[in-house]
């Protein structure tokens, strides 16, 4: 079966030299694109990740009662809210990654301590995480101050409050803008090609480099791929949010 698949997108290549499928039938192609994959998929798991931890934590710092806190916080969102995603990476990567420290696993070779990888994972947290941080203030604001208060009177901390009241109503109430967020955070990873993380589309664009002739049938691999990735994190998020909907909270 394996093999007729691969003779039939290796005649259609011969016979229509613009639809050349070289990963359908070479391995070596596949197996690149298959490391691309993997790479946009880790990618984007920890940019998610880490962008709704640094939502959360900076939407609790917005309620400090110290000032340089809460200018600091703000200082950030409208930095990163701000400035292109693609500016960022490329002064991630280039301006802070020359005083980031090196070692040297064979006493020749410097290698940073961080990655293109991992820069492109601070970059788009930070990037991401400042929408979030807006996001859910606005979910903890919707919270009636009754509750609030009710929380207060039973003498809780504020992190307490924040914790086990506020966080898990506001939540609720923020997932549906959450959603959209995390939705172009993913479409947003494929920039991470400007410092050449390996990721799908840097994959793609290196075979029809390669291959002049499979350029077209990367681009339609490349919208299948992210058209699938999208719906998938679309449909956990919104059975998700109708799982956790309380009445009066979000709709």
């Amino acid at each position: 079966m394996l093999q007729s698949i691969q003779d039939y997108f290796r005649a259609l290549a011969e016979t229509h030299p613009h639809w050349n499928f070289i990963y359908l039938y070479d391995p070596v192609q596949a197996a690149r694109i298959g490391e691309g994959l993997v790479m946009t998929l880790e990618l984007s798991v920890l940019c998610v990740l880490f962008s709704v931890v640094i939502g959360v934590v900076g939407a609790w710092l917005q309620g400090s009662h110290l000032t340089w806190v809460r200018r600091f916080v703000q200082g950030y969102i409208q930095f990163f809210r701000n400035t292109p995603p693609l500016i960022q990476l490329l002064f991630f990567y280039f301006a802070l990654g020359q005083f980031t420290p090196t070692y040297s696993p064979d006493g020749w070779l410097e290698v940073p301590v961080i990655s293109n990888v991992g820069w492109a994972v601070i970059s788009l947290s930070f990037f991401a995480g400042a929408f979030n941080v807006e996001i859910f203030r606005a979910g903890i604001e919707a919270v009636p101050e009754s509750t609030v208060e009710a929380a207060d009177s039973l003498g809780m901390s504020r992190l307490q409050i924040y914790r086990y009241v506020l966080l898990p109503l506001a939540f609720r109430v923020s997932l549906p803008a959450l959603n959209n967020n995390l939705v172009n955070l993913v479409k947003t990873t494929t920039q991470a090609i400007v410092i050449a993380v390996p990721e799908l589309l840097y994959q793609l664009v290196s075979i029809y480099n390669d291959y002049s002739t499979a350029q077209n049938a990367c681009m339609v691999l490349m919208f299948v791929v992210y058209v699938v990735l999208v719906g998938i994190l679309v449909m956990g998020m919104s059975r998700w949010e109708r799982r956790l909907r309380i009445p009066g909270y979000g709709g």
